[in-house]
């Protein structure tokens, strides 16, 4: 997109002034976005977004510029105002690009600016079809397919200079059921690192008939108990719980703010010893995963806790060089508009040995969670509030009947530690997390799980 001559210019310009570190994300990104509601399809959106953001780093202070006009003239604008902003030193610097090492891509069977409009489109209408047969009490479906094409060249000061093609396909199914004035809801969504071929073996329809018939089955679920008890996570309600009560807490830049319950606790315990957490960036065809990151940094495998012991953290540049280490390459960024901060990518509880339906089986009475909702986390303390999509009770160590309305409330670190059961499976979800205004394509796991004790709060009906 733009020649190696011209970024090495804009990055001498950049450091004119001061600073000790410079670099530059430029940003090519095409987007397809296919909604369909009230039976019809409302909306086809495609897109495309160029520009550049310039830093500069003085010490721990960031300057940060961009602009959607990738001329010499506006890039070299965009590196002057950056480089006034910045304070410090001048400092003399060897400006060397050169392609970082080599990090195979990922495998993308059918790019999806190869497939025609009018397929993607079919798919989101079949989808919608599909969730209405279910039965006659689904009133309302809301479908959404969408792809994204990113393009980037990432240069810095240090030497770096990376480009990449980033490809991410999604489609999601919200359907909901009405009987009486009861109205529930089912939301299914799949992603990935991947191309078109996300949809093979019928996935949409698939995902369509199960966001369906879960707003159906809640029609008729009774109203779940309140109060402290077993809490069997499936492995297939997904790592929401790891990545929000946990995950965040485990950033460089909250653990420098002190910000985080982890922040000093560096080799100490912090969960139970069945308990290991990762983040890993180089898993193929997960929604999170990254050759590089938004830094040029190569994506990695971080073990985060390993069977209970705080091990590592997640860091950007910023943050690792405050601490004179590497960075593990979760150094992420929105677009170009934005500055890179420490973000997670792929996080999970690595799986254990034990079969998932004898943790089931060894829970005398309790909840087994099989599909997560939305909530809310103090990523301060890691206080959490958790809605439950589908839960059943679990009687003398079997699955009971379905509840709706339960909630789980806990704090993230407390229940890591009471962590008793952890099954051979893994399961995934995806998502969009948002920090500093910023949201950026993740996913997370985590296999079966027992916790022995948690406050489930119930619904009056």
């Amino acid at each position: 997109m733009i020649a190696k001559d011209d970024l090495q210019e804009v990055l001498t310009i950049a450091l004119a002034n001061g600073g000790d570190f410079a670099d530059i994300f430029v940003e090519r990104k095409r987007t397809t976005a296919i909604f369909c509601e009230d039976n019809k399809i409302e909306r086809v959106n495609t897109g495309l977004d160029i520009g550049a953001g310039i830093r500069v780093l003085s010490g721990e202070n960031t300057a940060y510029a961009y602009t959607n006009n990738l001329t010499r003239e506006d890039l070299s604008n965009a590196a002057r105002i950056a480089s006034h902003a910045a304070t410090g030193e001048k400092k003399e610097v060897k400006l060397d690009l050169r392609k970082a090492r080599v990090v195979p891509p990922f495998e993308i069977k059918q790019r999806p600016d190869e497939v025609m409009i009018e397929k993607k489109v079919e798919l989101v209408a079949e989808a919608n079809r599909v969730a209405r047969m279910v039965d006659g009490r689904i009133k309302q479906v809301g479908v959404s397919y969408g792809d994204v094409i990113q393009e980037v060249v990432i240069a810095n000061s240090e030497g770096t200079y990376v480009e990449d093609e980033r490809i991410r396909t999604r489609f999601v199914v919200n359907a909901v059921a009405v009987e009486g004035t009861s109205i529930q809801t089912g939301y299914e969504a799949l992603g990935g690192h991947i191309g078109f071929e996300l949809f093979d073996h019928d996935a949409t329809l698939t995902l369509a008939e199960t966001a369906a018939k879960r707003a159906v089955m809640l029609l008729s679920a009774k109203p779940a108990p309140a109060g402290k008890m077993a809490v069997v996570m499936a492995g297939e309600a997904g790592g929401t719980m790891v990545h929000e009560a946990c995950g965040h807490g485990l950033e460089a830049d909250h653990i420098q703010k002190q910000l985080s319950v982890y922040a000093g606790k560096l080799g100490q315990p912090v969960a139970a010893d069945v308990v290991t957490v990762i983040d890993d960036a180089t898993l193929p065809g997960q929604y999170g995963s990254l050759r590089f990151d938004d830094e040029g940094t190569p994506g990695q495998k971080t073990v985060l806790i390993d069977r209970g012991i705080l091990k590592d953290f997640m860091y950007d540049l910023l943050t690792s060089r405050k601490e004179q280490r590497e960075s593990t390459g979760n150094g992420r960024r929105e677009s170009f508009h934005d500055k890179p901060i420490p973000r997670m990518t792929n996080t999970l509880i690595a799986p254990g040995k034990t079969d998932p339906e004898k943790i089931i089986k060894e829970t005398q009475n309790g909840l087994l969670v099989k599909k997560m909702g939305g909530g809310q986390v103090n990523t301060v303390n890691g206080d959490f509030v958790f809605d439950v999509a589908e839960g059943y009770l679990i009687q003398d160590g079997q699955i009971g009947a379905p509840v709706r309305g339960a909630t789980l409330t806990g704090n993230g670190p407390e229940v890591l530690q009471i962590i008793d059961m952890v099954g051979q499976d893994l399961g995934f979800t995806i998502g969009t997390c948002g920090k500093d205004g910023q949201g950026v394509p993740v996913s997370d796991a985590q296999p079966t799980i027992r916790i022995p004790e948690l406050i489930v709060g119930g619904i009056l009906d």
